[in-house]
């Protein structure tokens, strides 16, 4: 018995020793073998899109009658192509504003007329759109219908483009006036030929806002709200449109007919960035 005890210990001494062995090879499970390489490390969610503060809203949510045509998601406005940040073709303004605009709204329907809004809210991204493609001074795709008569290289002292734009405050609205019943007008086609902003009505791009002198975003002195040389319905077009606007509350940009700036801006000094989209200001 004596012998066979001891070759118990002996048997058991060895199995100790092996486990100790195999538990001494096999790797760290925080340690992955070469056989077995690391995880790759989840990818790092895109940081979530910047929201409107509450104090911004839909256009349409205040008003539905007023016309919307976005010019910075489609391709016809300056740069030629959709702007960053546009989304979907919505107006974002902020509460103010959009009631405001509201108000001038119901006065012109009884008279046969309805407002039509070209931009307003601008994100900053936008903006530096404008900025990059003004210092390309090889892309003049749309210069014939824009800026036909300013040199590119003169935008930015010229004031055509800036920066910073008071749009992206979220108070500044970019409109004209519709005489009732609106005719539709005709989508741009990328790449047809162009005719001057400042051509006559009639063989300028068609718009179905009354005669202004100039079609939108035309960078010319014509713009100009008070230029001496628009006269006859022009003259009282701009005027119908800036006496109405200025009633609740809205300045004109002197240097264009269509710019207008709710006053006391909610954010005067804030330029904001969330893009024009409608989950931006979801549920207001």
């Amino acid at each position: 018995m004596t012998g066979l005890a001891s070759a118990f210990r002996t048997l058991g001494a060895l199995a100790v020793a092996g486990l100790f062995a195999v538990t001494a090879a096999v790797p760290s499970a925080a340690v992955p073998s070469a056989a077995e390489p690391f995880a790759a490390e989840p990818s790092a969610r895109a940081a979530p899109e910047p929201k409107a503060p509450k104090e911004f809203v839909a256009l349409s949510s205040v008003d539905r009658t007023i016309i919307q045509e976005m010019r910075y998601t489609t391709e016809h406005n300056f740069v030629g192509e959709p702007i960053d940040g546009y989304r979907q073709p919505l107006c974002i303004l902020t509460r103010p504003a959009a009631e405001a605009l509201h108000r001038a709204q119901v006065k012109l329907l009884t008279r046969g007329y309805s407002l039509k809004v070209y931009d307003c809210y601008r994100p900053q991204r936008a903006v530096d759109h404008f900025v990059r493609w003004a210092k390309d001074l090889d892309d003049e795709r749309m210069k014939k219908e824009f800026y036909p008569l300013v040199e590119k290289d003169r935008l930015f002292a010229d004031g055509y483009i800036a920066e910073k734009s008071g749009h992206s405050r979220g108070s500044t609205v970019d409109v004209t006036i519709v005489k009732l019943p609106a005719a539709p007008t005709r989508p741009y086609v990328p790449g047809e030929p162009l005719v001057e902003c400042h051509a006559p009505r009639a063989e300028r791009f068609p718009d179905n806002s009354v005669d202004m002198g100039t079609g939108f975003d035309c960078f010319d002195t014509l713009s100009h709200t008070d230029d001496a040389r628009i006269q006859g319905a022009q003259r009282a077009n701009r005027q119908l449109l800036r006496s109405t606007l200025a009633e609740q509350g809205f300045v004109n940009l002197p240097e264009e007919w269509w710019h207008f700036t709710f006053k006391p801006e909610p954010y005067p000094d804030t330029f904001f960035d969330f893009p024009v989209a409608r989950r931006s200001v979801a549920g207001r």
